[in-house]
């Protein structure tokens, strides 16, 4: 997600939707789904995950269909469902710090899946993509299918989006969306666009889409060590239990040209920087 100051700045949620992690807490420790709310045991678990906990909420996202996802909001944008805060507090994974610059998870897609099924949602109904959205959908996806690796996006547009692996569509907010990252060697299926994307034009919301897509597939913020770096204030998003792995070939200072940083302003041009590519040859 993003995060910009007042004049150019507004939130692009990153929903961390991850399925490996660190902890000694066992399932039966965590809330009933229907019955979340943030106590001490709550806070300390994220706490241990590595999450800053000072703006934890619990809260619903809303999904496809009418439904929703019950989980907690950190760090003003990441989301963790509650079904995946199971999963991080039961695995045994270990993880790395930060080292360097352009980081992914230890969640990849797998080269059994790299042929990605991605659909933009057009239902007559709030969760339809509008014009705008679905032609930065479009710019988007060329944005990873001309890059030189093996990811290769087969873009649809429509309703019927239960057998694709990757689904785009309109939620309630203000400026941004959200992603999860990839499980089971499949890329998170679930890209959601906030209503106001669109009226800051078709360049910023091909960047919010690039964006999300990138977590996805498990990059994850380039200045997630700081995030004052790129939104002028926050600080370390912690490695949250799903892995800040440096990737080779990237530099070690602040790359401010990255499509993955964690703000990014209303003048965006919806493009990767030079090392979001090289992360993503390297990684695919």
């Amino acid at each position: 997600m993003k995060k910009l100051k007042i004049s150019v700045m507004f939130f692009a949620a990153t929903a961390f939707a991850a399925t490996t992690f660190t902890s000694c807490t066992q399932e039966e420790d965590v809330q009933p789904i229907d019955k979340l709310e943030v106590t001490e045991e709550v806070m300390a678990q994220f706490t241990e995950l590595g999450f800053d906990v000072s703006d934890i909420e619990a809260t619903k996202q809303p999904t496809l269909g009418g439904g929703e996802e019950s989980g907690f909001m950190l760090e003003g944008d990441i989301f963790i469902a509650q079904e995946n805060f199971r999963k991080m507090l039961d695995s045994k994974i270990a993880h790395e710090g930060p080292v360097g610059e352009q980081y992914r998870t230890n969640n990849l897609v797998s080269s059994s899946n790299y042929t990605i099924d991605i659909i933009g949602y057009t239902g007559n109904n709030s969760n339809g993509l509008d014009n705008t959205m679905q032609t930065a959908l479009q710019w988007a996806v060329n944005n990873y299918n001309r890059l030189n690796i093996g990811l290769q996006f087969n873009l649809t547009y429509g309703t019927n989006y239960q057998s694709k692996d990757m689904v785009v569509y309109r939620v309630s907010g203000g400026g941004g969306g959200s992603a999860g990252f990839p499980s089971g060697g499949s890329p998170y299926k679930w890209v959601k666009i906030n209503s106001g994307t669109s009226s800051y034009g078709t360049n910023v919301t091909e960047h919010v889409i690039t964006h999300e897509i990138g977590h996805s597939v498990g990059l994850r913020h380039t200045d997630y060590f700081d995030r004052s770096i790129s939104c002028g204030s926050g600080g370390n998003e912690g490695d949250g239990g799903v892995g800040a792995i440096h990737v080779p070939g990237t530099p070690t200072g602040a790359d401010m040209n990255s499509i993955m940083l964690a703000c990014f302003s209303s003048g965006e041009d919806g493009e990767f920087g030079n090392y979001d590519v090289t992360a993503l040859e390297y990684l695919y």
